[in-house]
């Protein structure tokens, strides 16, 4: 009897027989190789798409990132300049005096201006130093009535209005030179005497800022009936800057302690530059924009507006050259600045980033600004 034959299984084959002929079921070598190469393909193509993305997305992000940095600090220096000068500015004849402070045997010399402007070299970030007064109360000046010998230890004005012990005070001569300048010193006690206020000003603990009989520095001729006394209650110093990482930085001075304390305030800046905004012929109007720190009376009076520049950078390192050149900054031309070129129809000035590692592969914004100095606008 003859055996049916049934198709044979095996783990490595199945074979079936039609018609006399052997079929094979499966993938060749061949296609297997052809198939894992187009996976591979595949999954190259989708990678590469991705990692495009991913760049993208990073380049848009930290752009955005740059942007709001900048607004951000731009926007925090223009709201100090517009409030620098509160409370030191009463009158344009004081501007530019020489104050001269002590503390616990510790001397200080500042400039009685609302904003000084210190240049960086060869390009560098510049730096902002802010003036003004934090009282509390009433930051209005008190006329002295009577001469005050350098080293006596009291004040007698017409009015004591908005003052209290503890509060810093800057004495102003009528005129000052290189022989009379502006002392600072604390508030130690409030009296009255013949229908005058009396505003004391003993050294110890309560009056740090007062050296004993007010010799070191008071000028030798004291002051006489005629100057003013201006109540800053706690003194407004602070600097803001570019550091070493690429933050705008504040640095604000205590008067409290004597001693000043430096924070980061926003990341990504990369540089800061400043110029004055003078009006020479009294108009009103800006005639000239210069980075030159006024250095007599007459000059200050000009300071109507700051003029401001800050560059901000994306925190995203290309791999590739994004950026070849320094930044130029178009000024415009309706206004001379200081040191500007011409760039087509315009004026432009550089903005050094050269100076930074791997400075080419960032990307950068500028932003700028004229704020006018407003306690400089407001004066009698």
């Amino acid at each position: 009897m003859a055996r049916r034959s049934t198709p044979e299984q095996t783990p490595q084959a199945r074979r079936r027989v039609e018609g006399g002929r052997v079929h094979q079921q499966g993938f060749t070598l061949l296609e297997l190789m052809i198939g894992v190469a187009i996976g591979m393909l595949a999954a190259l193509v989708v990678a590469s798409v991705l990692l495009v993305s991913e760049g993208q997305r990073r380049t848009v992000t930290s752009a955005s990132d740059a942007q709001v940095s900048g607004a951000l600090s731009l926007y925090a220096l223009q709201r100090e300049v517009q409030a620098a000068g509160y409370g030191l500015v009463p009158s344009l004849a004081s501007l530019g005096c020489e104050v001269r402070a002590q503390r616990n045997g510790v001397n200080f010399t500042w400039t009685l201006a609302p904003v000084l402007i210190t240049n960086g070299a060869s390009d560098a970030p510049d730096a902002i130093t802010i003036f003004g007064s934090a009282t509390d109360r009433y930051a209005t000046p008190m006329r002295v009535v009577s001469n005050h010998p350098s080293t006596g230890t009291e004040f007698s004005v017409s009015t004591t209005m908005g003052l209290g012990e503890g509060d810093l005070m800057i004495a102003v001569p009528p005129a000052f030179d290189a022989n009379n300048w502006c002392s600072v010193f604390t508030v130690t006690d409030i009296g009255s005497a013949g229908g005058l206020g009396q505003i004391v000003h003993a050294s110890g603990t309560d009056g740090p800022w007062n050296p004993s009989g007010g010799q070191t520095i008071f000028p030798s001729a004291g002051y006489p009936a005629g100057s003013f006394l201006l109540n800053v209650g706690r003194l407004v110093n602070r600097t803001y800057s570019v550091n070493a990482s690429g933050n705008l930085q504040q640095t604000s001075f205590d008067t409290a302690t004597g001693t000043a304390t430096a924070r980061d305030l926003f990341a990504g800046i990369v540089n800061l530059q400043a110029y004055y905004g003078l009006d020479t012929n009294a108009d009103g109007a800006i005639d000239s924009f210069t980075a030159v720190t006024p250095t007599t009376n007459a000059a200050w009076r000009q300071v109507v507006a700051i003029r401001l520049a800050l560059v901000s950078r994306s925190g995203q390192l290309e791999k590739e050259d994004v950026t070849n050149a320094d930044l130029p900054w178009d000024v415009g031309s309706a206004v001379p600045l200081a040191g500007a070129v011409t760039c087509g129809s315009s004026q432009c000035v550089t903005l050094k980033v050269s100076h930074l590692a791997d400075w080419k592969r960032y990307r950068y914004r500028v932003y700028d600004v004229i704020v006018p100095v407003r306690n400089m606008l407001w004066h009698d």
